[in-house]
């Protein structure tokens, strides 16, 4: 088997992500059929931070292919004693069939992929999220939305979700609205590579009233993500971007609200509105199972096509 990575949807094209969607679908459905794409095989999930769908959806859809998952947290490893990840990334190789990496700085799983032998999958960087992404495409994907025409919004601080957003969005062709005030819309680099894209549609409005101006589907993140310092600041200058009843208004009388979780109540979406039948929010949280689960089946096998 030739070993395949998953770092950042920089690094597959339309067509695999096409595919990925796809195997979520077929999962979802026909989960029999890959309950023994990893029989005997053993993967690590190495977790700097917290935790709960994205270790629940990986150690559960490793058990449920067959395989065995080993939870860890680097300060309980050497890594805490100064050993490099280089040198772990070679030991997890003789050890184990894969890793699943959620940590801070994004050179870090790309050190793990360039020195190991095994597949590393990032399950979160503070630069890029790409399985909450697959994710969410399938859940638009179920829902009959993904498809030129969408009129999708991302509302709030951009940050490693947004990006992933953006790159995913721009690969399919499909149009995507930010919604951010100055300080917290996306970073340069990030924009220029998605308008290299052919087909790349990426716009920004600082008005929040008019980047939802009738949107399909509005998705938001919490404002302080893991790591960041707690800045009143920060959440007075992205009040205006909650996604609330005022806001939906300017919405598609059906719109679709997402969010990753976990969720800041009454911060970045008000409660009502979460817990809305506009809300897709649990579904796609409890689809995070199934797209983990086609990730895993396209990185172990090669031959897997979605009936």
């Amino acid at each position: 088997m030739n070993k395949k990575d998953f770092l950042t949807l920089k690094d597959y094209d339309k067509d695999t992500i096409e595919t990925l969607i796809g195997l979520a679908g077929d999962v979802k459905k026909n989960a029999g059929k890959y309950k023994k794409i990893l029989s005997g095989k053993n993967i690590a999930l190495l977790f700097d931070k917290n935790s709960t769908r994205t270790r629940l959806s990986f150690e559960a859809g490793i058990s449920q292919m067959g395989g065995n998952a080993i939870y860890l947290d680097a300060a309980s490893l050497q890594i805490s004693r100064g050993e490099n990840y280089s040198d772990t990334a070679k030991i997890f190789s003789g050890y184990l069939d894969g890793v699943i990496i959620r940590t801070f700085e994004h050179k870090t799983v790309e050190i793990f992929a360039k020195n190991a032998d095994i597949p590393v999958i990032n399950g979160l960087t503070d630069s890029y999220h790409p399985c909450q992404i697959l994710s969410d495409l399938f859940t638009i994907k179920e829902l009959g939305l993904l498809k030129p025409g969408l009129r999708f919004t991302y509302l709030g601080d951009s940050n490693n979700v947004a990006s992933s957003l953006m790159i995913g969005f721009s690969k399919l062709g499909i149009a995507m609205t930010i919604g951010s005030p100055d300080d917290y819309g996306p970073g340069q680099g990030i924009l220029q590579y998605c308008n290299k894209i052919p087909g790349s549609d990426i716009r920004v409005e600082k008005d929040p009233e008019r980047a939802v101006k009738n949107a399909d589907i509005i998705y938001t993140d919490v404002w302080m993500s893991m790591g960041d310092a707690d800045s009143k600041d920060k959440i007075k200058k992205l009040s205006d971007y909650q996604i609330n009843k005022n806001i939906l208004k300017y919405a598609s009388s059906d719109v679709k609200i997402m969010h990753c979780l976990p969720a800041h109540r009454d911060e970045e979406i008000s409660s009502d509105a979460l817990d809305s039948d506009r809300s897709i929010v649990f579904l796609q949280a409890e689809n995070r199972l199934y797209a983990q689960k086609a990730l895993l089946a396209y990185l172990y096998e090669t031959s897997w096509v979605p009936e």
